[in-house]
Formats: C-alpha cells, sequence, structure tokens
C-alpha cells in the first residue's frame, strides 16, 4: 500500500477568490489589448486621411507610451493608498474613454491626445491588475499568475485583428475605435464584487502607513513633484512628435532627470535598482515593439497582404504570444523567473530572420507559422515581466513602482517605431525589424540574465559601507 502523501495539484492551490480576482483582471487586460493595437491595424488609413509619413504616423503609436509614466506612477499610487480593485476600475474606464474618442480625432494632434489618454489607463491597469493577481495567488505559483495574465494581452490583440476585417473595409477605420468602448462594461460587471488583495489588505491591517502616495504627496515633494510632472510630460511630447528641434537633448536630459527623482522618492536607497529595471524594460520594449507595431504596415506594404490576411497573420501571432506567456509562467516556476526569462529571449532570436526572409513570395503558412514561434519565444516570455519586477519592491509601494518602473521603461515602445521608421528608411523596413530585434534581445538577456538592477543596489551598499582606506 501505497502511504506517500498525494501533491495537490496547481490549480487547487489556488482558491475560488483567486480565481475570481484572475478572471476579472485577465479580462481587464484583454479589453486593454483591444484598445492599445487598434492604432498600429490603421495606421495607413490614418496616413492617408490625415496626409501623414510613415514616420509622423508612427508618433501616434508613440504617444500612449509617451504618457504611461504618469499613468503607471498616479494609478500605481492610487492603487496602493486605496487598493488594488478600485485601482483596476479607474484604469479601465480611462483607457476606454481615451479609445472612444480617437474615434472623433480630427487631425494629428487631436488624436496623439487621444491617445496619450489610452496610455495613461494602460500603465494602471497593466500595475493594478499584475499585482492584484499576484497578490491574491500563492507565492510558490506567481510566475504563473503573471504569465497566465498577461496571455490576455495578445488574446485582444486578435479580437482587434478580427474586427479589423470585418470593420474597417466597410464602415471606415474611426468605427474601430468606437467600438473599444464597448467591453467595459462586461469588465466592470465582473468586477463589482471582486474581493480585495490579500497582501494589500494585510499590509493594511498591519497599520504600515507608508505607501508610495505617502512618499510623493509628502508636504515638502507635492509642489516640487507637479512642477517636475509637467516637464516631463511636455519634455516627452515635443521628443515624441519629432518638435524639441534644438532642445531634444535638454528635453532628455530633464526627463531622465525627473525620473530619477521620482525613483529615489519611491526607492529611498534602492533608487539604483530602480532605474536599472527601467533600463532592462526599456530594451525589452525596443526589441519587441518594432515589431509589434510596424508588422501589419509591413504585412501591408512589403508583404502586400489584403484586410483578410492580415489578420490572419496577426491571429497567429497573438496565439502564439498567448500560449508563450502561459509556458513561460509555468517555466518560471519551475526554473525561476530570470532562468526562463532568458531562455525565451535566446530562443526567439532562432525565429527573427526566417520570418522577414521569406519576402513576397514566401508562403503564408510559412508566414502564420513563424510569427507563431517567434511571438511565442520573444513577447510570450514577457509574461514574466510583472513577476520579476514585482519581486524587487515590499507590497505598499509595489502597484506604483512596478507601473512606474514599467512604464518609464515602456518608453522604449514609443522609441521603437520611430527607430524602426528611420532604419528602415536605409535598409527597408524588413531588415530594420530584424536588425532591432536581434540586438536588443542580447542586450536585455544579458541585464536579466547577470540580475544588473539588483547588482547595482547591492553594489551602491557595497561601496557606502566598505572601510575608507588610510
Amino acid at each position: 500500500m501505497n502511504t506517500s502523501p498525494q501533491r495537490t495539484r496547481w490549480y487547487r492551490q489556488v482558491g475560488r477568490d483567486a480565481w475570481k480576482a484572475f478572471g476579472a483582471a485577465w479580462t481587464g487586460y484583454l479589453l486593454d489589448g483591444f484598445d492599445f493595437v487598434i492604432i498600429t491595424l490603421v495606421l495607413t488609413e490614418i496616413r492617408t486621411e490625415f496626409h501623414l509619413s510613415l514616420a509622423s504616423a508612427a508618433t501616434l503609436v508613440s504617444a500612449a507610451f509617451v504618457s504611461r509614466w504618469f499613468g503607471g506612477l498616479a494609478l500605481g499610487a492610487f492603487g496602493d493608498r486605496f487598493g488594488r480593485r478600485p485601482a483596476m476600475i479607474l484604469s479601465i474606464l480611462c483607457y476606454a474613454t481615451g479609445t472612444a474618442l480617437c474615434g472623433f480625432a480630427w487631425n494629428y494632434w487631436s488624436l496623439f491626445a487621444f491617445r496619450a489618454l489610452v496610455g495613461i489607463g494602460m500603465a494602471g491597469e497593466y500595475g493594478s491588475s499584475s499585482t492584484y493577481v499576484m497578490e491574491s495567488w500563492p507565492a510558490s505559483l506567481r510566475n504563473r499568475a503573471s504569465g497566465f495574465l498577461l496571455s490576455a494581452y495578445p488574446v485582444g490583440t486578435i479580437l482587434a485583428a478580427r474586427a479589423y476585417e470585418a470593420v474597417v473595409p466597410s464602415f471606415g477605420w474611426r468605427w474601430l475605435f468606437w467600438l473599444g468602448i464597448l467591453p467595459v462594461v462586461v469588465a466592470l460587471w465582473l468586477r463589482r464584487a471582486l474581493p480585495e488583495a490579500p497582501d494589500w489588505t494585510d499590509q493594511v491591517a498591519r497599520g504600515e502607513a507608508r505607501t508610495s502616495a505617502s512618499a510623493l504627496l509628502h508636504g515638502r515633494w507635492a509642489g516640487a513633484n507637479a512642477v517636475i510632472t509637467v516637464v516631463v510630460a511636455v519634455c516627452l511630447v515635443l521628443v515624441f512628435s519629432g518638435h524639441a528641434g534644438g532642445w531634444y537633448p535638454l528635453c532628455i536630459a530633464l526627463s531622465v532627470a525627473g525620473f530619477a527623482v521620482f525613483a529615489g522618492q519611491l526607492g529611498g536607497r534602492s533608487w539604483p535598482t530602480a532605474l536599472g529595471l527601467m533600463a532592462t524594460v526599456f530594451c525589452a520594449f525596443l526589441y519587441s515593439w518594432p515589431i509589434q507595431s510596424l508588422l501589419p504596415t509591413y504585412l501591408k506594404t512589403e508583404l502586400h497582404y489584403n484586410a483578410g490576411q492580415v489578420a490572419n497573420a496577426l491571429t497567429w501571432a497573438g496565439l502564439g504570444y498567448a500560449l508563450g506567456s502561459c509556458l513561460a509562467g509555468i517555466a518560471g516556476d519551475r526554473f525561476g523567473t530570470r532562468a526562463a526569462y532568458v531562455g525565451g529571449l535566446v530562443l526567439s532570436l532562432l525565429f527573427v530572420f526566417p520570418v522577414f526572409a521569406l519576402g513576397p513570395g514566401g508562403g503564408i503558412v510559412a508566414v502564420w507559422g513563424l510569427l507563431f514561434a517567434l511571438q511565442a519565444t520573444g513577447s510570450g516570455i514577457s509574461g514574466l515581466l510583472p513577476k520579476y519586477l514585482g519581486d524587487h519592491f515590499p507590497v505598499r509601494i509595489r502597484a506604483a513602482s512596478l507601473g512606474f518602473t514599467y512604464n518609464v521603461g515602456a518608453l522604449g515602445g514609443a522609441v521603437a517605431p520611430l527607430a524602426g521608421a528611420q532604419v528602415a528608411a536605409h535598409i527597408g523596413l524588413g531588415p530594420a525589424l530584424v536588425w532591432l530585434a536581434c540586438g536588443l534581445t542580447l542586450v536585455t538577456a544579458l541585464l536579466v540574465g547577470f540580475d544588473v538592477p539588483a547588482r547595482l543596489t547591492r553594489r551602491k551598499r557595497e561601496v557606502s559601507t566598505a572601510p575608507a582606506n588610510s
């Protein structure tokens, strides 16, 4: 007779409330993905109507990234102070409203502003949903929680691609944005009776008063932070809209200085780690977002795909992304977060060149398969990012710190389409996407593999405590 204890299946270790929290957050993040990628699908139509170059049109993709740092900081601080659940609801209202307003845009700048509103909401959704789910699940399963949650985003992109095929050829690009507000009713209904994240509730019960909100709104910093916010926002708009002119270096320097000030307030002595995490995420976006943002344009202009073929290709890419996120979570719990992350990045390099080497004569099915594999490895592995980032921060500042560091790093997504367009002007769009993806994938793998962000703080402490030489 076998008397050895039976292992409990992992999904039985996740309680009913935790699954309910996951379902609501997953749905919200799916809608987030739907609303966010619409702009990439209709970029060619918008270029035609507003008479924009590819480089100018690409800044409309960047617009949502320009504002994300503020959404991650402000809505994350709201979540640290008032709870993860209300922060999620506020975030989804923000990005859904911004998406609907995009359908009413009358020129370049109005669309830029409405996309910035989408970015604020998306940043808040990422930070609040990630912390909410991970803090609701058992600690031993939080890589799964992270990866499974982020699988919602590519599913949202798949739905957007199918909606593009059904809506845009018959009704025009504006209707696709107006559709972006409809699913918000479902998300709000799902979140009506959700429990709060246990980790956050426990910390509040212990009376730990310091949160990211109290740090940012402290009397001596409140006024200065408001000024810094305005300065950074103006600088980023000037840079990513292409209107910085000769002030470009100064705008970059002021933005970086502002981010460093906020990182210092949130992280205290661990501010070097926060800056290292921003750099890591920045590189992660630089390797993935040239493809994410310009792939529909590549398929339409270089491979001459019609709307249906573009939708099919993006569907397979999205399915690969979703499956890869789930597998990343399982691998992270099995082998460790950093080991799984680096392994996925290295594996993705096998598929980058073949995707763009087929050319117009390549088989459509081959393109589907390669995009599936590339997104499963390169983008799917980013499902571990919330867990990787969240491990560096305590509970009462986690939502703002995770949201802020991730979404400052996400400015790499604002740079990505611009970099892709600029490099493409010299060597072609396909080769530009290949070189950007390969080079930055290796940099990201090195930063994560050698745990550079955490080492920055450890090194700083070692230097500060070392005895002075006599």
